[in-house]
C-alpha cells in the first residue's frame, strides 16, 4: 500500500541553542521581495503554534492587526456563519461545569520519546489486530483507537487481555471530569463563547501575544484558527505557505551567521522534513508543531536576510530518494559519526541514512572498524581533532550521575508509565548491553533492588539526565567509605582499594541530539571549506537527489509497507 500526502518534521535539538548568543537578525517584514512560488511548489501547511491552550485557565492570547490593517473574524452562531471586523481580539478561558461527572479515558498501548518510534509501535499494534492512533498529550503515546474501544467495559477487557499476554506496560489512563475549559474571545467590547474561530488579517500578518511570566510576542503570516483538540483544550493553528513558514524556521535552526551553503542545505532539509511529516498531528486535525518535536518555528519574528536569500535560492527544492521525500533528519552535533535510523528509533532503516564519519580527512574507516564494542568506542571518542565539529562545545563531553540521581530519573519515568517496577528504591549498577556499528548505545541494563530495567535507544536519553546523546560509554565512580556523601569520587574505573564503594557513573560521550542525517555544526565547517549545498547534502545523505516539488514525488510512504 502506498500512502501519499499532498504536503507534510522530526524531533531533535539543533544548533538553534548554540546560536542563541548570536541572536536573530530582525528585518522589516516588507523587505521580503522574492517572487511567489507556483502554488504546486508552495503548499499551505497547518502548524500548531499554541498546542494546548487551556491547560492553565489563566492563559490569554491577544491577536492584533498591524498598524493600518484589520482582522476579520469568522465563526458560527447557532449554526449560522458570522463575521466581525476588529483590530484586536483576546482569547481567554472559563471553566464550564458539566451537568454530571464525565469519565475521560483512553487505553495507552505504549509511550515514546519520539514520533518515529511511536509510529512504528502503532504499526506493530495494528498487525496484532488492535487499531491504534498516535497522540501527544505530553510525550508521544499510542492509544487504542477511541472510536473502536468506545465503552468502559470494552477498554477494561482490552487492558486485561493484553496484560495476560505479557504487555505489562499497557494501562488505562482514567480521570473523572467535573468541568472543562471553554474558550471565549473578546472583540469590540463583546464577549463570544465559541469552540472555533478563524482569523484573517487584511495584510496577511497577525501579531500574537501569549501571556505568561515573560509574555511572548510574534508575528505570523497566513491565517489563524482556534480549534478544539483531543485533550479537552484548544490549539491555535497557523495556516501558512511553506516558503513563508521556512522564514520562521531556518534562522532558528541553523543560525543566521552560518556559511551560506550550510544555510541553503538547512533550507532544503527543513522544506523536505516538513512536507514529509504532515501526518504527525492527524488526531488533532493539524499537521506540524512549532517546537523541537517538529522544527522550531517563530513566524515572521526575527527573520534573517541570509535565511531569506537561501529560501529564494533553493525555492521549491526538496531532497528525494527514488522519487520519495527523504526522512530529512538532522541534529546539532553528531560527535564525529552520524547514526543509522534504526540506531535511534524502532523501524526499518533508510538506505540514505547510514553511519558517515563526519570528517574530510578519513580519520576512521567505520566499515572496517565498526564502533560496536566498548574498546572501539573509547578509542574513537579519545580522538578530539580532525572532525568537522571538533571546535564545538558539545563535540565531546563528560557528565556524572550518582546512583541516587539515576534512581530518581528511573523512578520518575517508570511512575509516569505505571510500570510494575515503579516502586524500586535503589539502583545498584548500570551496564551498556548492546551497541550499534555507529557507536550508539542500543540498550542499557539498570540493575535495581526489584530487578533489571532495560532502556533502549532514544528512551535512554529521555530517562537519564547525564547523556547528551547515545554516543557514550560509562565509567563507574568510587569513593572510600569515609568520603561517601561528603567528597567527590576519588577515582574511576577499577576500585583503588578493596574498601572503596561505587557511588555513580561518569558518562563519557560526544554529540548533542540523535545524530541521524546532517550535522548542523559539521555543515558549518564544510560550508567554510567552500562546499556547495548539494555537495553537503550528498555527504550526509548519500544516494539522494535534489529536485523541485512536483506531482511525480511521493511525500510519504509507510516504510513498513514497502
Amino acid at each position: 500500500m502506498v500512502t501519499t500526502f499532498s504536503f507534510r518534521v522530526s524531533a531533535r535539538p539543533g544548533v538553534r541553542q548554540l546560536m542563541e548568543a548570536v541572536g536573530g537578525i530582525a528585518i522589516a517584514l516588507t523587505t521580503w521581495t522574492a517572487a511567489p512560488a507556483p502554488a504546486a511548489q508552495n503548499p499551505v501547511i497547518q502548524v500548531g503554534i499554541v498546542q494546548r491552550f487551556g491547560e492553565n485557565l489563566q492563559d490569554r492570547i491577544t491577536l492584533e492587526a498591524l498598524p493600518g490593517e484589520q482582522l476579520t473574524l469568522n465563526f458560527d452562531t447557532q449554526g449560522q456563519p458570522q463575521t466581525v471586523t476588529t483590530t484586536r481580539v483576546v482569547l481567554g478561558l472559563a471553566p464550564e461545569p458539566l451537568p454530571e461527572a464525565t469519565l475521560g479515558e483512553r487505553v495507552v498501548l505504549s509511550n515514546h520519546r519520539s514520533f518515529e518510534t511511536a509510529e512504528y509501535s502503532a504499526e506493530q499494534w495494528r498487525q496484532r489486530g488492535i487499531e491504534p492512533e498516535i497522540a501527544q498529550p505530553g510525550s508521544w503515546e499510542v492509544w487504542a483507537k477511541r472510536d473502536t474501544y468506545n465503552s468502559p467495559l470494552v477498554r477494561r477487557l482490552l487492558v486485561q487481555n493484553l496484560k495476560a499476554q505479557g504487555f505489562s506496560e499497557v494501562f488505562l489512563d482514567s480521570r473523572v471530569l467535573g468541568q472543562v475549559p471553554k474558550a471565549y474571545f473578546e472583540a469590540n467590547g463583546y464577549r463570544y463563547q465559541r469552540d472555533s474561530l478563524d482569523i484573517r488579517a487584511s495584510g496577511g500578518r497577525v501579531r500574537v501575544i501569549q501571556s505568561g511570566e515573560t509574555p511572548v510576542t510574534r508575528v505570523y503570516g497566513g491565517t489563524l484558527r482556534v480549534q478544539p483538540n483531543t485533550y479537552g483544550t484548544y490549539t491555535l493553528v497557523n495556516s501558512v505557505p511553506i516558503e513563508t513558514y521556512l522564514r520562521g524556521v531556518v534562522p532558528h535552526e541553523i543560525g543566521p551567521s552560518a556559511p551560506v551553503p550550510a544555510i541553503q542545505a538547512q533550507t532544503v532539509l527543513a522544506r523536505t522534513y516538513a512536507l514529509r511529516n504532515l501526518r504527525r498531528f492527524a488526531i488533532d486535525d493539524y499537521q506540524l508543531c512549532a517546537d523541537t518535536q517538529c522544527q522550531v518555528y517563530r513566524g515572521l519574528t526575527d527573520t534573517a536576510p541570509s535565511a531569506d536569500q537561501a529560501i529564494q535560492a533553493t525555492q521549491g527544492q526538496v531532497l528525494t530518494y527514488e522519487n520519495e521525500l527523504v526522512d530529512a533528519l538532522y541534529s546539532s552535533t553528531t560527535g564525529g559519526v552520524t547514526a543509522a535510523f534504526s540506531d535511534v528509533w524502532d523501524g526499518p532503516d533508510r538506505p540514505y541514512l547510514r553511519p558517515v564519519v563526519d570528517s574530510v580527512y578519513g580519520l576512521w574507516n567505520i566499515n572496517q572498524y565498526p564502533l560496536n564494542t566498548e574498546e572501539s568506542i573509547q578509542r574513537f571518542l579519545a580522538i578530539d581533532e580532525g572532525f568537522n565539529e571538533d571546535t564545538w562545545r558539545l563535540f565531546r563531553w563528560r557528565n556524572e550521575s550518582t546512583l541516587a540521581e539515576i534512581t530518581q530519573d528511573l523512578k520518575g519515568y517508570l511512575g509516569k508509565r505505571q510500570h510494575p517496577m515503579a516502586g524500586l528504591t535503589q539502583v545498584n549498577s548500570v551496564r551498556v548491553s548492546e551497541r550499534a556499528n555507529s557507536g550508539r548505545v542500543q540498550a542499557i541494563d539498570i540493575e535495581t533492588d526489584l530487578g533489571v530495567v532495560q532502556l533502549k535507544k532514544d528512551e535512554i536519553v529521555r530517562v537519564l539526565t547525564a547523556p547528551r546523546s547515545l554516543l557514550f560509554y560509562v565509567e563507574p565512580m568510587y569513593q572510600t567509605p569515609a568520603a561517601v556523601g561528603t567528597a567527590p569520587p576519588v577515582t574511576e574505573g577499577s576500585p583503588p582499594a578493596a574498601s572503596s564503594q561505587m557511588v555513580g557513573y561518569r558518562f563519557v560521550g560526544g554529540g548533542w541530539g540523535h545524530g541521524v542525517g546532517m550535522s548542523q555544526t559539521g555543515s558549518y565547517r564544510l560550508g567554510n571549506l567552500g562546499w556547495t549545498y548539494p555537495r553537503i547534502l550528498q555527504f550526509y545523505y548519500p544516494g539522494t537527489t535534489l529536485q523541485p516539488i512536483g506531482d511525480n514525488i511521493t511525500f510519504w510512504r509507510d516504510p513498513i509497507q514497502k
